[in-house]
């Protein structure tokens, strides 16, 4: 249909490349016929170097999940291909991870063909040009991309991608959707010039001056400070920052909702982790000056919150929450600021101005100390097997946890056993663990397939719950793994069920039928999840339904990782019912 060498789909790929993204993550269809030739063109002529590398992904919520992962490890911003409304709608919740995880990710779908008559190259051809003509495609993704557009001529492609890329990595970073219709892709042109210079993200911000010193004089004067974050870790350039502010002035840590690592686990200024316990944390209660430094939700409110007297500080890349309806934290000051830099700030005032009471910061210290150490003990205390050889989660992490050692990238997406994973995976190293930093399940699955990608000599693993893993596309994710080299070890929380609507359900209704077990959301008959992947993947297999079997089937699945087979072990914990639901 064309006889250039040089197309629109050529400038796509190439601006991809000239932004960052160094792989492209693709479920290709009809609208993608310029760009496959594109890709086959620059095989041909040996400059495949200066696009993406393509990534072929059987389904497009692993293949936006695995741009995810690689670009939460790598700090890279990436790529995603789908195909016109169809593929979008298909990328699912995955976009609601993307958005609420504030990472960078450049979505490119194309449109049904514009003309039917044979009017142009890329003219309708087929009969789903007519079934995949929507009304309204960017819609689709426009309540969580920061930026979408279509491109209606080749000559603007490498204007609007390098565009899109700066929305996209600017903070609060996200994703951002493009599409055009076949003919713009199969557009001839000249070889545009690269634009990549031109196109910085925005740099990062600072405290206003007078914010800092506010915030200083808080600390300087605060009985009992305390910082909650959830995802400072985000830039772990931010995490040694927090520590020596802390340090200075013997601030105490709450992680709440974590969904990376923001403070050592093993740093005795670290008071514990907030999770969806129906409970009021003694320690957000008893502080009097409170800094929330990068937290969706510092707390929540219906049964856990702050003394109505407590001095609040909100400093973030997104202070408000523009893009949630209903949010609000009853702070003192909202600040847009980067967190490294303004935690580096903070510090340096503290440290030149020298007012701290160092008496009040060493006794402090030896109390939040104290405190510390006798959370850590309870939690220890936890992780011993009972007497009847069952698998607890608490057990379960803790085997994992000496398997994997601190060098390991885990994901955690255990979902109603989260906190478990917090409390005993004992992470102390920035960047060893991530979440999706949403709420839209199986993210993890293509997650460890980019993160694997991004990190190629790290062990990659994820702790899932057996929800969590069907609503990744295992068979997908594991193809993919096996395909591109990306082996890592899964490890389910398998209890038969949905745990957390459950827990949900007993949440509002305390002394209702099913907290009385009258009902449960049972995975009955069960199914061999381990064997999904060895099916689709070939993935060493296997079910634990025994504590005293579960260190050596873990080191057993790390041998097979760490020789380039990816390994999923399914560890039975209690179940969420015993029989099938009514």
């Amino acid at each position: 249909m064309t006889g250039s060498t040089y197309t629109t789909s050529t400038a796509l790929l190439e601006a991809m490349r000239e932004a960052g993204a160094r792989h492209a993550f693709a479920n290709l269809g009809s609208d993608h016929t310029g760009i496959m030739e594109a890709y086959a063109h620059a095989k041909g002529s040996g400059t495949l170097d200066s696009l993406p590398e393509l990534i072929l992904c059987p389904h497009e919520f692993v293949a936006l999940s695995a741009a995810h992962g690689y670009a939460q490890v790598s700090g890279e911003p990436q790529a995603v291909l789908v195909h016109v409304d169809c593929g979008t709608q298909n990328l699912g919740g995955a976009i609601h991870n993307a958005s609420r995880g504030r990472v960078p990710v450049l979505i490119f779908a194309g449109l049904s063909p514009v003309t039917q008559q044979g009017e142009l190259p890329g003219t309708r051809s087929e009969h789903i040009h007519w079934l995949q003509d929507s009304a309204d495609q960017r819609g689709m993704l426009r309540g969580y991309a920061k930026y979408d557009q279509e491109i209606r001529t080749g000559r603007t492609m490498k204007q609007l991608v390098h565009r899109a890329m700066q929305m996209a990595r600017s903070e609060p970073a996200g994703p951002v959707y493009l599409t055009a219709a076949r003919e713009i892709l199969e557009e001839e042109l000249p070889p545009q010039p690269p634009q990549g210079d031109w196109w910085a993200p925005v740099a990062p911000a600072a405290l206003a001056d007078e914010v800092a010193d506010e915030v200083a004089d808080a600390l300087e004067g605060a009985r009992a400070p305390l910082v909650v974050t959830s995802y400072l870790g985000r830039d772990p350039a931010a995490v040694p920052e927090l520590v020596r502010l802390c340090d200075l002035a013997a601030v105490g840590v709450v992680e709440s909702v974590p969904m990376t690592v923001n403070f050592p686990d093993d740093h005795p200024l670290h008071l514990g982790y907030q999770w969806n316990r129906p409970e009021q944390n003694p320690v957000l209660a008893e502080a009097d000056v409170i800094l929330v430094l990068g937290s969706d939700v510092p707390w929540i409110p219906g049964h856990n919150r702050p003394d109505a007297a407590a001095r609040i500080y909100v400093i973030d890349v997104d202070p408000v929450k523009e893009r949630m309806p209903l949010w609000h934290v009853p702070a003192r000051r909202y600040a847009r600021a980067d967190l490294a830099t303004a935690v580096r700030q903070l510090a340096g005032r503290l440290a030149r101005r020298g007012r701290l009471d160092q008496v009040a910061v060493q006794a402090r210290a030896a109390w939040v100390h104290a405190r510390h150490d006798a959370q850590r003990e309870r939690w220890a205390g936890a992780e011993q097997p009972p007497p009847d050889g069952a698998i607890t989660p608490e057990y379960l992490v803790a085997c994992v946890r000496d398997a994997v050692g601190p060098d390991a990238l885990v994901l955690n997406e255990a979902i109603s056993n989260y906190h478990v994973v917090s409390e005993h995976l004992r992470a102390s190293r920035p960047g060893s663990v991530l979440g999706s930093g949403g709420g839209s399940l199986g993210w993890s699955g293509g997650a460890a397939v980019g993160a694997k990608l991004a990190a190629p000599d790290r062990t990659v693993v994820s702790l899932v719950g057996d929800g969590s893993y069907l609503f990744g596309v295992p068979s997908s994710a594991q193809w993919m793994a096996r395909r591109y080299r990306a082996p890592s070890l899964t490890v389910i929380f398998d209890n038969q069920g949905w745990k957390t609507p459950s827990l949900s359900t007993m949440a509002v209704h305390p002394a209702g039928n099913v907290a009385a077990g009258a009902f449960a959301a049972s995975f009955q008959p069960g199914a061999d999840l381990p064997g999904v992947a060895a099916a689709a993947g070939g993935a060493y297999a296997r079910t634990v339904t025994a504590a005293d079997l579960l260190p050596v089937a873990l080191r057993r699945a790390l041998d097979h990782v760490r020789r380039g087979q990816s390994a999923v072990i399914s560890a039975r914990v209690a179940p969420v019912c015993e029989g099938e639901p009514p």
